[in-house]
């Protein structure tokens, strides 16, 4: 059974919060929450990046059908975002696809797997990132069973909706709420404008710990025991 969702209006322009978080770094992000990392998930190739609205696919481990579907629907700019249920084995992602949806205009390919023909995804595919950075040769059927697309998905322990913010770099992968994510992207730039002001500071002799307030912390914790 295969099950077709449907695009979200994205709630606000999507064209600034693509470029607002092109501008930052996946770092950043880590320095303020866990929640939307994207576990276990690496590029294939340093250095990396790309900024996109989601198009989520599922499939069951062998079947792959769904993600030939959903290259007839991609539109350009858009990140597609491909739930393997777990699959640690096959890889439903390769050459031929990766060259369709460089044709098609998608911005990256998250995949909760591994993939094939690095060489060919490395040259004429669009930014790839998968399970570990892993490559396999050995590939998933186009059987026609099952599988969803513009569905709720989970990759790497991430809940993905369509629409959300797909935020990936060399350090890893965000998926960020479509909700609010211009003005986290911009909160972003703000964290990031400072650290220039701060390697000033430790070039001109201060110290990290003074700046940073740690050396305070814990010369107070030792006066207390």
């Amino acid at each position: 059974m295969f099950e077709i969702g449907s695009r979200r209006e994205f709630p606000g322009d999507l064209a600034e919060t693509v470029e607002a978080f092109k501008r930052v770094t996946t770092g950043s992000l880590g320095h303020l929450t866990d929640f939307g990392l994207v576990n276990e998930t690496q590029p294939l190739v340093r250095p990396q990046k790309a900024v996109g609205p989601a198009f989520t696919v599922r499939i069951p481990a062998l079947d792959a059908t769904a993600v030939h579907y959903a290259l007839n629907l991609i539109e350009a700019g858009e990140v597609l975002v491909i739930d393997t249920c777990g699959e640690r084995k096959r890889a439903c992602w390769g050459g031929v696809v990766a060259h369709a949806a460089m044709r098609a205009g998608v911005a990256a390919v998250v995949v909760d797997g591994p993939v094939t023909d690095w060489e060919e995804l490395t040259v004429s595919g669009p930014p790839t990132w998968c399970w570990r950075g892993q490559t396999t040769a050995v590939t998933g059927r186009r059987l026609g069973l099952e599988g969803a697309v513009l569905t709720t998905v989970q990759v790497g322990g991430a809940v993905v909706h369509p629409g959300d913010i797909v935020f990936a770099d060399t350090d890893g992968v965000f998926i960020v709420p479509a909700e609010g994510s211009l003005e986290l992207a911009q909160a972003l730039e703000t964290r990031e404008a400072r650290e220039p002001v701060l390697k000033q500071r430790l070039d001109a002799g201060e110290r990290l710990g003074d700046i940073s307030g740690a050396a305070a912390s814990v010369e107070e914790m030792l006066q207390r025991a």
